[in-house]
């Protein structure tokens, strides 16, 4: 021991650094003040955020965008505001490290200062929950942590730190005297495939006539999504995406074909009912996919998962044939097999231009009534127009419900005609409303150069606009485009399908002036109530070099998801 003292908390940021953690999102609280002067110290930016969920959101969405965890630290009762964010990381597979500087543990259970059990509360939702017992073990804690967050299924971890340890002094370099000697990050153990294994599914594959595959969370974790590209072009095998999660192909790629979603995107449904074979790499049997059962897969289709750790394996029991493998490791092996399947793959390219040309005639059709009667918007133009100004490097964030329905589709269309963005981000499998704008303020500070317009529900906004402070706050100009319609459009449209009496309840607004919120916070604002208005607007707030918002009157359209899945009195939600 060097004898130098410091704080269990600057031992925690310590910590952290030497894993190579380049943010932490907070609100500052006195229980966390050790660890943000040991950040302070080790020059590891912190971003203070105006509410707790908030800093959560931050950290999921930094942590997606660069694929290596990100720090979210908060206090105990911050901790219970965070948990919205603990579950939409979750479902995004996030390896977000959250930290609770949490309440004494020498008066554990006796009704300490704000004690919570925030490790049990944090279990079920989280891939690893601890408490830090002893301040000469925080490094062993930290390092346990990243692990798990970052090997085989990646996911979001959470530590506490008991206040009396985070303020307790020990020696700097605790710790250090046990192995492992090396404490900075590790690249992510990698399963590769059996070959025995691998080559009974490449057989399969092989002899096959008609393939499809969908990919998930995995190809993105494991930084596969160019191999998916390379893989889908040469073997010409139509490539889908499975719901709520970012794209992995660009949807300007040949090979990608939209949404396994088959109310989304319909062509889906004629490619995946006439599949002989579809291949899930790195994804999961869950809801959306109804678990591997039919109708949404045949019983005749042979259903192979592959995925790379066995956490994932388990979730896809129901498969025909599983493979435990890295998913780029397994597109090497696929691309190499030598099989093609133009005709199929053509095929499906076919019926996506057919669907994009019947959206476009219905949308002219549309827009030219909502002129001529001086309305509102529909939501798919608003969409279609926001692209048609923004650049290849600007980035796309959508949230909400049918605001989120319609910019999906909206995407493949305007990709299908050539339309290149540089990314897009929106809500994960749980579909939590309001980090939409938390999305775009990360996607703005990975990648300053680029434009960020957020296309947010009126409903979206009230859930998480509050995020739009650390934009300003931080500097991160960013524009917000306000799918205004005055209500929880998605709820009531299922409502007026449920109520006996055909009308919805509790899902109204009033008039709520966004873009005088956003003037008033020294941003940018306009109101727009014409389609033509729209376009000088839109580049008047992303030319501002302001954080800025477009307040959008749109009329309420209820999406096809929406449609298909609340049928009049059968259906209460969204199944």
């Amino acid at each position: 021991m060097t004898g130098s003292r410091i704080r269990g908390g600057a031992l925690l940021a310590r910590a952290l650094k030497e894993k190579g953690v380049d943010r932490v999102f907070t609100l500052s609280g006195g229980f966390c003040n050790p660890a943000l002067e040991g950040l302070m110290q080790c020059q590891v930016p912190v971003v203070n955020c105006p509410h707790e969920q908030i800093a959560g959101h931050l950290a999921d969405a930094h942590t997606r965008i660069n694929r290596k965890p990100s720090v979210c630290l908060v206090g105990p009762e911050g901790f219970a505001n965070a948990v919205p964010a603990i579950l939409e990381a979750a479902g995004e597979r996030s390896p977000v490290i959250f930290v609770t500087g949490s309440s004494t543990m020498k008066r554990r259970g006796a009704g300490g200062f704000k004690e919570i059990d925030d490790v049990a509360i944090a279990e079920p939702l989280v891939k690893y929950s601890a408490q830090v017992t002893d301040g000469m073990r925080i490094r062993e804690f930290v390092d346990r942590a990243w692990q798990v967050a970052t090997t085989g299924y990646p996911g979001p971890v959470h530590l506490s730190l008991p206040v009396d340890i985070m303020f307790s002094s020990f020696d700097a370099d605790a710790g250090l005297d046990e192995r492992p000697w090396f404490r900075g990050p590790k690249p992510a153990r990698r399963a590769w495939p059996e070959p025995a294994a691998l080559a009974r599914i490449l057989d399969i594959v092989g002899r096959c006539e008609r393939p499809v595959l969908i990919g998930g969370h995995g190809i993105w974790w494991s930084g596969a999504e160019k191999k998916l590209a390379d893989t889908g072009m040469a073997a010409r095998i139509p490539v889908f995406n499975v719901p709520y999660h970012a794209k992995l192909l660009d949807e300007g790629c040949g090979a990608y074909m939209g949404l396994a979603d088959f109310h989304q995107y319909h062509p889906s449904k004629a490619a995946i009912h006439e599949a002989d074979l579809v291949l899930m790499v790195g994804g999961r049997l869950d809801n959306q996919m109804n678990f591997g059962n039919p109708p949404f897969f045949r019983k005749e289709t042979t259903l192979i998962c592959v995925n790379g750790s066995d956490e994932e394996l388990d979730n896809n029991f129901a498969a025909d044939e599983v493979l435990l493998s890295d998913p780029g490791a397994f597109l090497d092996g696929l691309k190499n097999i030598g099989g093609s399947w133009p005709d199929w793959f053509d095929l499906q390219r076919q019926r996506r231009s057919a669907w994009v040309a019947e959206w476009e005639v219905h949308i002219e059709s549309e827009s030219v009534k909502d002129a001529a009667a001086g309305g509102p918007l529909h939501p798919l133009q608003l969409s279609l127009d926001v692209q048609s100004e923004m650049g290849e490097q600007d980035w796309l964030v959508f949230d909400g419900g049918n605001t989120h329905f319609w910019n999906e589709i909206a995407v493949n269309m305007a990709g299908w005609r050539g339309r290149k963005l540089g990314g897009i981000l929106h809500p994960g499998n749980y579909s939590l409303l309001g980090i939409g704008v938390s999305l775009g303020i990360a996607a703005k500070a990975s990648h300053p150069e680029s434009g960020v317009v957020v296309v947010s529900g009126d409903g979206a906004f009230l859930s998480g606009g509050l995020s739009i402070e650390a934009a300003f706050q931080e500097g991160l100009p960013i524009t917000v485009v306000i799918d205004n319609n005055g209500g929880l459009d998605c709820i009531s449209q299922q409502q007026e399908r449920l109520f006996a009496d055909g009308r919805h309840f509790a899902t109204d607004f009033r008039e709520i002036p966004f873009h005088s919120m956003f003037e008033g916070l020294g941003g940018h604002g306009e109101l727009v109530t014409r389609r033509e208005e729209l376009g000088p607007a839109l580049r008047r707030a992303m030319q501002s070099n302001k954080t800025a918002c477009v307040n959008v009157k749109c009329r309420g359209v209820i999406s096809p998801i929406v449609a298909a899945t609340s049928d009049k009195r059968d259906k209460a939600s969204i199944e």
